[in-house]
Order: C-alpha cells, then structure tokens, then sequence
C-alpha cells in the first residue's frame, strides 16, 4: 500500500514569528509530513516587517528543515489550501479569545469547501500568553523580548525600533 503524504498549511502574518509558531511548526511536523508556513498579505493591515522580511526571517529560523516551505497568499484561505494540494489547515490556539475566533473562521472555512479541514493545536505554556503584537509592543518601548522570538528576530526588531526613534 502507498503511503499517503500530509501536507498542512500553516497560516498567519507573523510580524514576526515567535517562539510560540516555532512550537507550534514542531509539533506540527509530528504530526504531519510537511508543513506550509504561509504568510498571509493583508493590505489591511500595516505590518512593522515587510513579506520578504517576514519569509526571511522564518526561512532563517527554519533552514535545513526540507519539510517546511515559506510562501505568501492573499484571498481565501480555503482557496490557498486546495491550490498548493491540501486541505489541512494548521492553527495554534492560546486563551479562549483565540479559541472563539478560530472557531468562527474555522467554521466559515467549512462552509467554503467541506473539504478542507482545520486541526488546533495548543500552545505549550511557556508561550501561552505571547503574541507578536506584545512582543512588538514590549520592543518597541526597549523592553527585552530575548527568549520570546530567535535571537536574530529579537535584533531585527531592536534595529527596526531603533530606525523609527532615529526617524
């Protein structure tokens, strides 16, 4: 019998990614044989790092891994999944506010293509009560974020903060 490769994409607009994604992409890979990291382009949004900031960054701190690939995609998500030959989505859930909204997205997804099918998975604890939007926060006052993101993350976003108060 062939065996039958799993393919989970892995969205999210990691500006920038964390050691709490860095969880959730290991655990992830023990879970299935190839993980998607695809970095969604959200004009509403105004992001600190630019996309190829932001794919460099998590090409960095996943290189050698030749079972992850780091690509972008704007639209529906549901769309995205089926066109790179999927229909996993991975999400990682912290408190119950994240557990409410990726419930209603998961939902919606569902309603899009029954297909396609999301798998949660919760963040180890040391993470629970990070996200990259308190962490830019914190960086952006000086605040020290090393140990929360990579150590070359934590100096991309001292010399981005630091550009700005240059500014």
């Amino acid at each position: 019998m062939e065996s039958c490769r799993k393919t989970a994409i892995y969205p999210g607009f990691f500006d920038p990614i964390t050691n709490g994604h860095l969880s959730i992409v290991s655990r992830g890979l023990d879970l299935f044989d190839r993980l998607i990291i695809a970095i969604l382009n959200n004009p509403k949004k105004e992001p600190l790092f630019s996309i190829d900031e932001r794919m460099g960054m998590i090409q960095e701190a996943l290189k050698g891994n030749p079972n992850i690939e780091v690509d972008t995609f704007d639209g529906l998500l549901v769309d995205y999944v089926l066109h790179k030959k999927s229909n996993i989505i991975l999400r990682g859930l912290r408190a119950l506010s994240d557990f409410e909204y990726e419930f209603q997205m998961a939902l919606m997804n569902r309603k899009l293509n029954r297909d396609v099918q999301s798998v949660f998975l919760m963040t180890d604890y040391k993470w629970f009560y990070i996200s990259s939007t308190i962490i830019k926060e914190a960086a952006s006052f000086g605040g020290d974020v090393s140990g929360l993101v990579p150590k070359f993350v934590n100096n991309k976003l001292k010399e981005k903060f630091s550009n700005r108060k240059k500014a």
